[in-house]
């Protein structure tokens, strides 16, 4: 009797095993665009949310919580908390930006130690001396 009841509880965990993987295999995936327009639609109250759920083949827990991401992803994009990818133009452009300030930044640096050196040579001393009698 004991053998009996084993083979009917294997036979029920298989038929449980396929029921499930079943269900995973036919789950029905939403794109991001489609769960916007159910939030959306959910949002303008022209239906009931258990009418709306029922509808698009959902549950009701599963839109609160697309009605929520979707309320967080907006009071995030609203605050400025998220990263905008820049276009190849704009890399482009900044990369430009940036040659053409680190060239600046150069020269400068050049001219500023020309002027150095001839105002030591000016006064007699050494840029070294220079710079300490600057500080003391």
């Amino acid at each position: 009797m004991q053998q009996a009841r084993t083979g009917y509880d294997q036979a029920d965990d298989k038929a449980r095993e396929l029921v499930h993987r079943t269900k995973q295999v036919t789950r029905r995936r939403f794109t991001p665009e489609e769960k916007v327009r159910i939030v959306i639609e959910g949002i303008r109250g022209e239906i009931p949310i258990s009418v709306l759920c029922r509808r698009e083949g959902i549950r009701s827990n599963v839109y609160y919580k697309w009605l929520n991401d979707f309320m967080e992803a907006g009071k995030a994009r609203l605050k400025g908390d998220t990263l905008r990818e820049a276009s190849r133009a704009e890399v482009e452009a900044l990369k430009r930006e940036a040659d053409r300030l680190k060239e600046l930044v150069a020269n400068l640096s050049v001219e500023n130690l020309v002027l150095k050196k001839a105002l030591a040579k000016a006064t007699g001393g050494t840029l070294r001396e220079k710079g300490r009698q600057g500080q003391g």
